[in-house]
């Protein structure tokens, strides 16, 4: 890093260090695994354990709560939390959030069906007339949120969608690709769901913080402290804890989409 870059760092959190030693953040999500969830109650995962690391070592306590997406969202807006973790940038959100500039992780939302149900579906176009299983407060991009011609059946969580998948209640199921994979692992499913070539949308996720004298100093800081942790070995190995054969089960399909296309 060149010297000028580096001792402007220094001087940034020098002015940090005021406002975050003894702080206590109450940061909101939903479980979202593996990038956040709770397990016997306590919060685990890729994106919970990356944040925790990086405040811990800008002197930042957190506390965690788990609650549904659209209570999250609506507590951030009401200014009920100081953050929320894996959140899309948003420019509706911007006169009451930060965000970290860094990105956390990306998403990519496909979807998912019943291998004894199976669709054809290359295209949007191809959804019409189907059922959709989504998340309140989930946002798949305007295209498919707006949509009209095919119908959106929300759930309270992914587990239920994926349930209702298998029971022939929704046609398809809407989730992130690593997401869903976690899933089918988890519920032992692999032979009863699969994923579809279609990627609906890719967005990247960030850490958001309520605006408040001191907020935009620290989102700036937990940007260039997460960029060096991205760098160690030690972010890699927390990645591969969580998804495991995940990762060659996904170059896998995308492989097959990549000869399919061709």
């Amino acid at each position: 890093m060149p010297l000028v870059a580096r001792l402007f760092w220094i001087l940034l959190l020098a002015c940090l260090s005021p406002l975050a030693l003894g702080e206590r953040l109450r940061l909101v999500s939903d479980d979202w695994a593996p990038y956040i969830y709770q397990h016997d109650g306590q919060p685990r995962g890729i994106d919970y354990e990356v944040t925790t690391e990086v405040l811990k070592r800008l002197g930042v306590e957190v506390e965690w709560q788990f609650l549904p997406w659209k209570r999250c969202l609506a507590m951030i807006e009401q200014g009920m939390a100081d953050g929320i973790l894996d959140i899309f940038q948003s420019e509706t959100r911007r006169p009451y959030l930060v965000y970290a500039p860094e990105p956390l992780s990306e998403v990519e939302f496909v979807l998912f069906q019943a291998r004894a149900r199976r669709h054809a579906v290359a295209g949007p176009e191809d959804l019409t007339g189907l059922t959709v299983g989504t998340s309140p407060g989930y946002a798949y991009g305007a295209a498919f949120n707006q949509a009209t011609h095919f119908r959106r059946e929300a759930a309270p969580t992914q587990e239920a969608n994926f349930g209702k998948l298998l029971l022939g209640r929704i046609d398809l199921a809407i989730t992130d690709r690593v997401v869903g994979h976690y899933l089918i692992r988890q519920l032992g499913m692999e032979q009863q769901v699969e994923e579809l070539p279609l990627v609906i949308n890719r967005q990247a996720q960030y850490l958001g913080l309520v605006r408040k004298p001191g907020r935009e100093t620290l989102a700036l800081a937990f940007a260039e402290e997460l960029q060096r942790f991205k760098q160690e070995p030690a972010f890699a190995a927390i990645s591969h804890r969580y998804t495991g054969d995940i990762g060659n089960i996904l170059n896998a399909v995308e492989q097959q989409e990549s000869s399919t296309a061709r």
